[in-house]
């Protein structure tokens, strides 16, 4: 069931329910722009992994773009992460992380303890497995929501990289502070 309306994926739906866009955006900027011992590169790469693996072309296209600007090696580190994990140059603890959100992605019920037990050994704190495992359930419901209303998807890469390199949050980008902080 596409909606009416001319903007893409995920502010397409803010806008037609701002009440529920409201949760969604903070737990999307604490996951993804809070505090962490994660960078919010590494973050958005987990965000755009999950996208990529779900095929939810706008998350992907928006997480991977937010990852890319972060990244020295920009969208190509992206492109190798989703196209080849045990190869991509990633350091091997997000190498863990990123088996997890795979795994989270797939049946979050068979995240095993050795898949836990390895991104410790790699240097994962508990609470980057937490987070790990929250940003791709949240990620696995925000992609099924987009594709679920057939949101307006554009095609070109640009739009997005111009909107990643633009913004420092999501509060910003898609609503207006003084809204949200009400």
């Amino acid at each position: 069931m596409p909606l009416d309306s001319n903007e893409p994926g995920i502010r397409a739906l803010f806008r037609y329910r701002p009440e529920t866009a409201h949760p969604l955006i903070l737990l999307s900027e604490v996951l993804l722009c809070g505090e962490s011992t994660l960078t919010r590169g590494e973050r958005e790469l987990i965000a755009a992994y999950v996208s990529a693996r779900n095929k939810c072309r706008f998350c992907f296209y928006t997480h991977a773009a937010f990852a890319a600007v972060r990244a020295p090696e920009g969208m190509s580190l992206v492109e190798q992460v989703c196209e080849d994990l045990d190869t991509a140059p990633v350091p091997e603890k997000l190498r863990a992380l990123l088996r997890i959100a795979g795994t989270v992605q797939e049946d979050a019920r068979q995240v095993t303890s050795e898949q836990v037990d390895a991104a410790r050994a790699a240097g994962a704190t508990d609470v980057e497995v937490h987070d790990t495992v929250l940003i791709a359930a949240a990620f696995c419901m925000y992609n099924r929501y987009v594709d679920g209303l057939a949101t307006f998807t554009p095609e070109d890469p640009a739009v997005y990289m111009a909107r990643a390199e633009m913004s420092d949050g999501y509060v910003a980008v898609n609503g207006t502070p003084e809204r949200l902080a009400s």
